[in-house]
């Protein structure tokens, strides 16, 4: 603390002093008149002038005396219960400013088990913690597009170096344009993943939503993969409940299908078996995307929603793992849920479960 504040603080505590002084000099004042009259009246006595002066100076004394003892009081009590706690609370929040996440305010019981500066010491040691949480995802966030950017980056290098050479074979010259294209490809979705997480991440109300059919849009974009499935020849098996309707941002849930489709082709071996099912539960539509794949750790499990992360790291080099991000968040602003069931080598189960919207006609007439 400087000398000006000093100097403030100690021209404010004399203030105080002051203006306590008279207040109590005229409340007494008042009371010690008012007991005179009184007593006078009701006595038949008259004061006379040495009697009226004797009892000001007493009273004069005695507001003196009280008001130093009140003022002394005071200044302990706002030392210990006002004063000590604010310190605490003001150089934590210097802390904060200089970047010190870590630092915590400790319980500061006054009088009462739980007073007021106890609540904003709570309070600021939530804020201190979440911003603690935000300050390591963010770091974490910068180091792992750092990498995931510097990766691909450093193939395209590689291969753009090795096209350069003179009298390079037809057959590894598109071989090498190959893996460049891609890796471009894989860099180019990097990026727009990154923009769509950061874009859902700050945008919580879309006014596109409008009521579809579920069955029709899961279909639609199981068929987008035909390509990639028949590759692998991989068995596909659906069970979809007609007239099952949704009231969504029907984009929004697309990017939620696309990559579970894509995760379920991508992680299930030549010749293995997909399923999708769609069923209706009373208010909800539950949407089910299983696989024969390899399966997730129970360790990985709890992190799969995570940005960046990838459980099965032989399969790296087909994601950024961003994809079950986008997921989670996508669920998140349409008020759905999903979980998932796997069991290492047998595969996945991703269930999504969803507010449907009931068709009263079709309810009533079914044919």
């Amino acid at each position: 603390m400087n000398g000006g504040e000093k100097t403030r603080r100690r021209l404010f505590s004399l203030r105080q002093y002051i203006i306590f002084f008279l207040l109590m000099a005229f409340v007494i004042s008042c009371c010690m008149l008012l007991f005179l009259n009184t007593m006078a009246e009701s006595m038949g006595m008259s004061l006379r002038q040495e009697h009226i002066e004797e009892a000001a100076k007493v009273t004069f004394l005695n507001v003196l005396l009280l008001t130093l003892l009140c003022t002394v009081i005071d200044g302990i009590r706002r030392k210990f219960m006002v004063d000590r706690p604010v310190k605490k609370i003001t150089k934590a929040a210097e802390r904060i400013m200089k970047g010190d996440f870590s630092v915590r305010v400790p319980p500061l019981h006054g009088m009462e088990y739980m007073s007021g500066f106890d609540v904003i010491a709570d309070y600021f040691n939530r804020m201190a913690e979440e911003l603690s949480g935000t300050e390591t995802l963010r770091t974490d966030f910068i180091a792992n597009v750092s990498h995931e950017l510097k990766t691909p980056l450093a193939v395209i290098h590689n291969y753009g170096t090795m096209l350069q050479q003179k009298d390079l074979p037809e057959e590894k010259r598109l071989e090498y344009a190959g893996a460049v294209t891609e890796t471009s490809r894989r860099l180019a979705d990097l990026i727009t993943n990154i923009l769509r997480l950061n874009k859902l991440e700050n945008q919580q109300i879309y006014p596109d939503s409008h009521v579809y059919d579920l069955g029709e849009q899961l279909c639609g974009c199981l068929l987008s993969f035909e390509t990639a499935w028949e590759e692998k020849e991989l068995e596909i098996d659906t069970d979809i409940e007609e007239g099952i309707l949704a009231e969504a941002d029907e984009e929004l849930l697309s990017l939620v299908w696309n990559n579970l489709f894509s995760n379920a082709v991508k992680f299930t071996g030549p010749g293995g078996r997909i399923s999708l099912s769609l069923k209706g539960d009373g208010d909800y539509a539950i949407v089910q995307v299983s696989d024969t794949g390899c399966g997730i750790p129970p360790e990985a499990g709890r992190h799969i929603f995570e940005r960046f992360y990838q459980g099965d790291t032989s399969h790296a080099s087909q994601g950024n793992g961003l994809g079950l991000a986008l997921v989670k968040r996508v669920m998140d602003i349409v008020g759905g849920e999903i979980s998932v069931v796997s069991q290492v080598g047998e595969g996945s189960s991703f269930t999504v479960k969803l507010r449907r919207v009931r068709d009263e006609k079709m309810e009533k007439d079914p044919a």
